[in-house]
């Protein structure tokens, strides 16, 4: 019983920055790993970065290593996505994610509740 919600995206020109956040509500305290994933028209969804707790750690796709950081607030019940150096290639739809169990898997068949999306898009 967790509920996601996304916002923070837009147009921004290539080599800008954005920060996307993710809000959770309902029984937030029930998830040790999130997500973000992001997917473009005709593609499946692909994995972007993952931060656990308990014990803490974080991944990040090749693709956006060194550009993006993943993190959280836990007071907050929030996630982000820090998204610097931004290239056309980034432009995709942004889901957040959750699951249960600890774990450092990027399948998306892994997570158990998703957000809407928020849309990114890199000019140039």
């Amino acid at each position: 019983q967790v509920q996601l919600v996304e916002s923070g995206g837009g147009l921004v020109q290539a080599g800008g920055s954005l920060r996307l956040s993710c809000a959770g509500s309902g029984r937030p305290f029930s998830i040790r790993r999130m997500a973000w994933f992001r997917q473009t028209p005709g593609k499946e969804r692909e994995f972007v970065a993952l931060i656990t707790w308990s014990p803490s750690a974080t991944r990040l796709a090749d693709a956006v290593k060194g550009r993006f950081t993943i993190s959280r607030d836990a007071a907050k019940n929030t996630l982000y996505l820090q998204m610097n150096s931004l290239k056309p290639d980034d432009t995709a739809v942004y889901y957040c994610a959750g699951a249960a169990k600890y774990g450092l898997g990027r399948d998306r068949t892994e997570y158990d509740y998703w957000g809407q999306g928020t849309q990114v898009t890199v000019s140039s």
